[in-house]
């Protein structure tokens, strides 16, 4: 049975099997036993609903995803997300203003867990002890280097975990820095890992929050300079309202850009340092 699955917009997530078709109407040599269609963003609602249109006409069809707000069931390797990309828990305890995924899942359910090196679990610290060793265990036997892509909580960071962590030697580790009260934390997680022996490569990374409503470049770069003086690289993640809109002006895109690519970021790095001295 051939099910063509069919996404509105291309990431660095998105499979690229045969069977993915990205953001297009179906033409004369389209067949499928039946379709779905996921969205991940709600500002490709729109657009989703532009394609179920279309492709309703080929096969049954259904369309889905996170940005419907509804709980997700057990994850299935490399249908919705490349190889390699793997989720073993979904939801967050957390209340954050800017987030949606507790809305969709306020309490953590743990998944089975299936195999993969990129972790994109919304916060895989929220779970139980075993099932944090578990996810542990399976990226150690992986022929790729562990990536915790979807983030790891600093306030909930414990030593076991940086020993485990340690043990696993992953190739990036992301925080983030979203609120004034995260820094403390990230302070101490930097701490932690360090006596671990991490913080000599750029593989310790942090998101900050920038764009939001009342924020400015100023106050954007000093938290940037904070992320690097608690030992992380910082990675811009500028604020969508749930239209998709920036909330900030034009001016924000070169900031945004300047501090998401590594090799500026790292350069951007190097002059902070040196001002600070």
């Amino acid at each position: 049975m051939k099910e063509l699955r069919i996404f509105p917009r291309k990431t660095n997530a998105t499979p690229d099997d045969e069977n993915v078709i990205i953001n297009r109407y179906p033409n004369l040599f389209d067949r499928a036993d039946k379709i779905s269609i996921s969205v991940t963003f709600t500002y490709d609602m729109k657009r989703a609903e532009e394609l179920y249109n279309q492709w309703k006409y080929i096969a049954p069809i259904k369309i889905g995803g996170p940005a419907f707000d509804m709980p997700e069931g057990e994850f299935i390797p490399s249908k919705y997300l490349k190889q390699g990309y793997v989720i073993t828990s979904r939801g967050c305890p957390n209340r954050c203003w800017f987030c949606k995924v507790w809305r969709r899942q306020p309490e953590i359910k743990e998944l089975e867990i299936k195999e993969g090196w990129n972790l994109l679990d919304d916060n895989i610290l929220a779970c139980s002890d075993n099932h944090i060793k578990a996810v542990f265990s399976m990226l150690k036997r992986q022929k790729h280097k562990a990536r915790f892509t979807g983030g790891l909580e600093a306030k909930r960071l414990k030593e076991w975990h940086c020993e485990l962590l340690a043990d696993l030697k992953p190739e990036y580790l992301y925080f983030a820095y979203d609120t004034p009260d995260d820094y403390e934390y990230l302070v101490n997680a930097g701490k932690m890992l360090k006596d671990f022996g991490f913080g000599k490569s750029h593989n310790m990374m942090c998101y900050v929050l920038i764009g939001y409503k009342n924020d400015t470049i100023d106050l954007a770069l000093k938290r940037m300079r904070k992320v690097i003086t608690a030992g992380f690289m910082p990675f811009a993640m500028r604020y969508r309202d749930e239209n998709g809109l920036y909330l900030t002006e034009r001016k924000w895109n070169l900031f945004q850009r300047e501090w998401t690519r590594p090799e500026i970021v790292a350069s951007n790095m190097k002059i902070l340092q040196l001002k600070s001295k």
